[in-house]
């Protein structure tokens, strides 16, 4: 079993900026694919980014492309979310998650999540 333990939430005006990071508690997390997901109510949950064991692949929603930067620290078993220029529309419960293959976009395919953390970004 894997916990995953993010932190970083809280209230940003628009424009805004904050860096969620997300930390594991065990050594093999440098062999993990990592992603973060966000949900809204009402909405199902939706992929954000996506980095590679060795960080040679990432991947971003549409959405957040050029805005969000995704990246990790094996030593440190953390992942993190950079996420610069928020909107409201970036208001979401923020999810990391590992896998134990390679990236995807596809919430069904990580083994082990976190427990989530909110970002609120106001107009």
């Amino acid at each position: 079993q894997v916990q995953l333990v993010e932190s970083g939430g809280g209230l940003v005006q628009a424009g805004g900026s904050l860096r969620l990071s997300c930390t594991a508690d065990v050594a093999s997390f440098r062999t993990f694919a990592m992603g973060w997901f966000r949900s809204t109510p009402g909405k199902q949950r939706e992929f954000v980014a996506a980095i590679s064991a060795r960080s040679i692949t990432t991947e971003y929603a549409d959405s957040v492309k050029g805005r969000f930067t995704i990246s990790r620290d094996n030593d440190k078993r953390a992942v993190y979310l950079q996420m610069n220029t928020l909107q409201p529309e970036d208001t979401a419960v923020y999810y990391c998650a590992a896998e134990i293959a390679r990236t995807s976009r596809r919430s069904d395919e990580y083994d082990y999540w976190g427990q989530g953390t909110q970002v609120t970004v106001s107009s």
